[in-house]
């Protein structure tokens, strides 16, 4: 399959002068970004603001106001029907949405702002964004090239200082023009905060379809944003559970065929799959080790349900636990050192840690009502669970189960997956009384929730890392 290649250009003083696939084709493998420099000006121009992701307290609110992608010349491109400056306006609301989502920033769109000519994106216009009391200003270009492809330009601003912080470009093809603006916006998000980036990734989920009792369940891929939505499997077998591989190459899922558990990771480049395990017995909840040499999963036998552990590329299982009742799932902790699980061995369904090995397994919620499905976060600082307390909500709690903190207030809300740099989580969420599903988002203040747009019923969320 033919590789998709994003150019990194360093900009000047002045500027320079996506499509679904076939049901159960491969999905194409990502541009790769070839960085060749960077270049910032003043002495801010390392680190960014300070935030503690998981801080209880509200995080300050930046205004950044995002006009329009500017063009030198409104040329006709396969990105957009309407030409290079419509494709800039639609750059720029992109990454407005994609910063008012995540509960920082108090990002002003294109629709509501001056569009900037060409010229003023590396000399702006001061006055007019000062009288608008924004903070933060982002401006940019897109430029058409004779072989087709686009030059995207980004350039964050601080108004006080009227100082430039960052800037970035890249070459793309016009199909990949979705993924320039959440680079930008992943560009805009890093210098502000210090923090990883999360808007140029992909997430995986089960496409569900069909009535209740007879769902068909395919797996699926799209954007962090929902754009770019393609399915990989045909839905003659029932996919579940469905986890990127820490080098975002595979896909590990699990899938019924006949009522026989398969556990399968599949290539992404290439649309292979590789059979794992075929345990015979009923499986639940593959999950890789954080550097993809081992996957963990849940069998049941003899009425009896275990953590298991087997090679990725398949091979001899090793039990880690064995107490009586039902253990299930498990999440690594980033360093790999410890495994966060569910059990129901004290009478009911709560949350446990133990070695990578199994020893030293302990119970670490004590909340009131029930734990399911934890997650560790990517940051190592907090682990996402659900709580079931009467309805289902979406919670995290520290390692030690200290610190609890609801975030959600739905009926029935399950199966959180972080972003790639844990500020956000995914998850879905049931309809009362419809047994429709849905993929939801909310960040760790619990007050910036929305709803992904999914072509049809969704559930079993997990966010892959940043695109390469």
């Amino acid at each position: 399959m033919k590789k998709l290649i994003f150019a990194f250009v360093m900009l000047a003083a002045s500027p320079l002068a996506a499509q679904n696939q076939d049901l159960g084709l491969p999905a194409p493998e990502g541009g790769e970004v070839v960085t060749t420099g960077t270049e910032a000006s003043g002495e801010e121009a390392e680190g960014g603001l300070t935030f503690t992701v998981t801080d209880e307290s509200d995080w300050q609110n930046l205004t950044v106001a995002i006009p329009g992608f500017a063009t030198d010349r409104d040329v006709p491109t396969p990105a957009s029907t309407d030409g290079t400056a419509a494709l800039g306006r639609d750059i720029a609301r992109i990454i407005t949405a994609n910063l008012r989502n995540n509960g920082l920033f108090q990002p002003i769109g294109p629709d509501q702002l001056p569009q900037p000519g060409f010229a003023q994106i590396t000399e702006p216009a001061w006055s007019t964004w000062v009288s608008r009391s924004n903070e933060m200003l982002v401006h940019g270009y897109v430029r058409g090239r004779e072989d087709g492809r686009l030059v995207v330009g980004c350039y964050l601003y601080d108004v006080a200082l009227q100082d430039e912080l960052v800037r970035e470009g890249w070459v793309i093809p016009p199909a990949d023009w979705r993924r320039a603006a959440h680079k930008c916006s992943d560009l805009i998000y890093s210098r502000l905060t210090g923090e990883s980036p999360f808007f140029d990734s992909r997430i995986a989920y089960i496409a569900e379809t069909g009535p209740k009792n007879a769902r068909v369940k395919r797996l699926a891929i799209m954007d962090s944003d929902g754009a770019n939505h393609r399915f990989l499997t045909l839905g003659s077998a029932t996919a579940l559970t469905p986890r990127y591989s820490p080098d975002y190459k595979k896909l590990l899922y699990l899938s019924y065929v006949d009522g026989n558990p398969r556990i399968y990771v599949y290539d992404i480049g290439t649309g292979r799959q590789q059979l794992v395990a075929e345990t015979g017995n009923p499986t639940l909840a593959p999950r890789w080790s954080p550097d993809g040499s081992y996957i963990l999963y849940s069998m049941a036998v003899g009425g009896n349900t275990d953590i298991y552990r087997v090679p990725a590329t398949g091979g001899q299982s090793v039990r880690l636990t064995d107490t009586p009742g039902i253990d299930i799932g498990g999440s690594y902790s980033p360093d790999g050192s410890r495994i966060v699980f569910e059990s129901d061995r004290s009478g009911s369904q709560q949350c446990y840690v133990m070695n990578a090995d199994g020893s030293g397994q302990r119970r670490i919620s004590f909340h009131g009502g029930r734990c399911a499905t934890p997650e560790w976060s990517p940051r190592g600082d907090q682990i996402a669970f659900t709580r079931i307390a009467g309805d289902f909500n979406i919670a995290v709690m520290e390692p030690n189960g200290r610190n609890l903190r609801v975030l959600t207030r739905g009926w029935q809300d399950e199966a959180p997956t972080w972003a790639p740099n844990g500020r956000i989580i995914q998850f879905f969420r049931t309809t009362r009384n419809s047994g429709r599903t849905s993929l939801y988002q909310v960040d760790l203040t619990g007050r910036n929730e929305r709803k992904l747009p999914t072509p049809v019923d969704a559930s079993d969320p997990a966010w892959g890392p940043i695109l390469p």
